[in-house]
């Protein structure tokens, strides 16, 4: 059974940064990519970076320059760190798998998710 469990959100004032987790058990990374996918109220998911099977990484305009994403397999997390963060990054980020690697942005592609942790920055 495959299981992701994201931890690491919070309040943040602008210009911080929140190191977010996510526990993963139940799938391999070398046959997975593991991405970070945020959603603000009322907008359609995003897919803001991801660390592939291969071990390549890949990040969203946004999240490009100021975010970071990691894996590290004795722990089994996927980590994102987020740095200078703004008020537009506020949203629920969730971790989320897909089997393969990125061939795709779509994120409806991605089969399993956890259950999601909110960012908030304040101005």
């Amino acid at each position: 059974q495959v299981q992701l469990v994201e931890s690491g959100g919070g309040l943040v004032q602008a210009g911080g940064s929140l190191r977010l987790s996510c526990v993963v058990s139940g799938l391999s990374f070398d046959s997975h990519t593991m991405g970070w996918i945020r959603q603000v109220p009322g907008k359609e998911r995003e897919l803001i970076a991801a660390f592939t099977a291969r071990g390549r990484v890949w990040y969203s305009t946004a999240a490009k320059d100021r975010f970071t994403i990691s894996t590290d397999d004795a722990e089994r997390t996927v980590n994102l760190q987020m740095n200078r963060l703004n008020p537009e990054d506020t949203a629920v980020y969730y971790c989320a798998a897909r089997y393969g690697g990125l061939t795709s942005l779509i994120v409806s592609d991605f089969k399993y998710w956890g259950q999601g942790t909110q960012v908030t920055v304040s101005s």
